[in-house]
């Protein structure tokens, strides 16, 4: 007999050939082997907020009132007057005792605004956000 040969029934008995001869049809397991996909477990992802205190300082900008007090010059108008950086000029009077009464110009008024910073703090809660997962395991 010869392994593997001729033909037969497939169920293992002698198959007769041409020739006379008796041959028997031999099988083998083979492993097949296949994938599948099966539940393992289930994870949940949820949104957690945490708070935090935060105190910070930071410079902030305001403007205030700076002057200057100069002499009156020779013919100065007595009037307010714009001056060319921005500034407004208002001349201040007061009265003089003389023979007669009359007023007189004794200075001028110069304002300008300053920008100065100053330190303010301020407070605040902050949220963030974290994700954690769960699972079945």
């Amino acid at each position: 007999m010869s392994e593997g040969t001729g033909g037969g029934s497939g169920d293992g008995r002698p198959a007769s050939t041409a020739a006379g001869e008796d041959s028997v049809v031999r099988y083998e397991e083979e492993p097949r082997v296949d994938i599948r996909t099966v539940p393992a477990g289930s994870v949940r992802a949820r949104r957690e907020v945490t708070s935090r205190h935060v105190r910070e300082r930071h410079a902030r900008h305001l403007e205030q009132l700076a002057h200057e007090r100069v002499p009156v010059e020779e013919g100065d108008s007595g009037e307010v007057e714009l001056l060319a950086d921005g500034s407004v000029s208002v001349p201040l009077f007061e009265e003089e005792l003389v023979v007669e009464r009359r007023q007189v110009l004794r200075e001028r008024v110069i304002i300008r605004k300053e920008l100065v910073t100053e330190w303010q703090t301020v407070e605040v809660n902050l949220r963030r956000e974290h994700v954690a997962f769960e699972t079945d395991e």
